[in-house]
């Protein structure tokens, strides 16, 4: 059995082992955080080397993408070497893909022309955020906001763009933890109203979970959340908060939709060795994919 783990630099509460049948293949996934530790998670990572068939990133990538550039996190390179085996992955290349097809895949139902997103950290899902551009969404931008605390929120793709290509450098050579949530922080169960006004303006918030958990007001009623890497627990806080629609760009089992580094651990695992974009592509046309949803305002 092919076995692929995401090492997480998240809280241990939100960890799973399980069996999946992925592309004809029994898969043991499995998600083990490491409560921030950053030492731990190397030495986590080392212990797996060649021992696993897959080794996935989480709480933090190895690169950001954008615009046909990468910067390079200086942690995400420090854990990577720790593995000289087994390959490791951060769940990028399917950002990249996935996700463009998850965007495309809702237009019918959600009409992405004229309707009002607000994307968490457009320069963590280039793929996410290029899409719903193109297919005519007003796109919100709160990298600023979200990653860098400061309550600024682009209107414009093309200030986005200068913004990512001054920072981008310099923000992948802070420590993690200054730009996202780890360790016990993703535990959080309170909700803050800092930046209440932009979840208002939004028809649907878009982008990684910890971040729209980590700053959601109390009310989100109506919204679409369309993110991934949820919990049981995570949609009962999403239905008490009065969203309408929860739409998950990866696969939901047990109850939880899984990280998305994870299921690129798992597709590279069955595969047998890392992935180029059509590699991608012909995966998720054999699986075949579909985005999962979930109506919060139904009576369950």
């Amino acid at each position: 059995m092919k076995r692929a783990v995401s090492v997480s630099l998240g809280s241990s509460k939100r960890d799973t082992d399980q069996v999946i049948e992925l592309l004809g293949e029994q898969v043991r996934i499995e998600r083990r955080g490491v409560n921030g530790d950053l030492k731990a998670a190397r030495a986590l990572i080392a212990e797996l080397d060649g021992e696993v068939d897959c080794i996935g990133l989480g709480g933090l990538d190895l690169y950001l993408q954008w615009s046909g550039r990468r910067y390079y996190f200086r942690e995400g390179r420090y854990l990577a070497a720790a593995a000289a085996r087994s390959p490791v992955v951060c769940g990028a290349g399917l950002k990249h893909t996935l996700e463009r097809r998850t965007v495309s895949m809702l237009n019918e139902s959600v009409a992405w022309r004229g309707r009002r997103v607000l994307m968490t950290a457009a320069v963590d899902r280039f793929g996410m955020t290029e899409a719903l551009l193109q297919h005519g969404a007003d796109v919100r931008f709160g990298d600023l906001a979200f990653a860098l605390g400061l309550p600024v929120f682009l209107r414009s793709a093309r200030v986005l763009d200068g913004v990512a290509r001054t920072i981008g450098a310099i923000v992948v050579q802070f420590p993690i933890k200054w730009v996202y949530s780890t360790g016990s922080s993703q535990d959080k169960t309170t909700t803050t109203e800092r930046y209440a006004s932009a979840f208002r303006w939004a028809e649907v918030v878009a982008g990684d979970w910890h971040f729209i958990r980590r700053y959601a007001p109390a009310r989100l009623d109506g919204l679409t959340v369309l993110t991934n890497t949820t919990t049981s627990a995570d949609v009962a806080f999403l239905r008490a908060a009065g969203a309408a629609r929860l739409v998950t760009t990866t696969p939901r089992y047990r109850g939880r939709s899984i990280a998305t580094n994870l299921l690129e651990a798992a597709l590279v695992a069955v595969r047998g060795g890392l992935l180029d974009e059509p590699a991608y592509q012909a995966a998720l046309d054999a699986m075949p994919y579909r985005p999962t949803e979930v109506a919060l305002d139904e009576v369950e």
